[in-house]
């Protein structure tokens, strides 16, 4: 297959995926994906994407919790 975006060749890799809603953040590891090697961008299958949304509704317990730094660039 190659990448819908840049006609780039896909290559089968697991990933993080991660979202934000809201100052609301989601991060899913270890998630299988076909990544561009040109450009980089990630398709994930149906099941997937299935799977994905049922975390972001919360219906898994997270594996573990982390805190992140924030700056303020001024």
């Amino acid at each position: 297959m190659k990448c819908i975006f840049c006609g780039g060749k896909l290559e089968r890799k697991n990933v993080t995926f991660n979202y934000e809603e809201d100052n609301k953040y989601l991060f899913v590891e270890n998630v299988p994906a076909e990544v561009c090697t040109s450009c980089g961008e990630k398709t994930y299958s149906p099941d997937v994407t299935d799977k994905l949304l049922k975390y972001s509704k919360k219906q898994f317990k997270p594996s573990k919790t982390i805190e992140v730094p924030v700056y303020s660039f001024e």
